[in-house]
């Protein structure tokens, strides 16, 4: 089970990253000079309207959206990883996945984490950070 704190932690340690609370829902997001990565999510009152139309609900516990690269990883990975990973129909369309963070572990949410923190880093810095992990761009 992983915390806001995780979340904290695991982003800000990436090059570039910084948290900025506020905007229409006074959570934390956090980002790099070209976009927002990965941002705390609540429902708001028409994700749940929504949701209940289709029968599902808001789970419980803290909620993390994360950007993805592209509509078919975002299939591919709420497919393999139901029970941690959803989406709503405000996402529809969009780059990016909801981490139920009481459904993930450490290492997996740093992975999660990290590959949308490479979605937005500059190509530059991303090489590098890869490159110091023995990975390839």
């Amino acid at each position: 089970m992983a915390t806001v704190d995780d979340v904290r932690a695991i982003a800000l340690a990436l090059p570039g990253a910084l948290e900025r609370v506020g905007g229409h829902t006074g959570e934390p997001a956090w980002r790099v000079s070209s976009g927002q990565f990965a941002w705390m999510r609540g429902p708001r009152a028409t994700d749940l309207a929504q949701l209940a139309a289709l029968d599902r609900a808001w789970p419980d516990g803290d909620v993390l959206g994360v950007r993805v690269d592209g509509l078919d990883e975002k299939e591919a990975l709420l497919a393999a990883e139901p029970m941690a990973l959803f989406t709503i129909p405000h996402f529809d369309g969009y780059p990016a996945v909801l981490v139920r963070l009481d459904r993930i572990d450490g290492e997996r949410l740093a992975e999660l984490i990290a590959d949308a923190w490479l979605t937005r880093a500059p190509a530059r810095i991303a090489r590098a950070w890869l490159a110091e992990r023995g990975l390839e761009a």
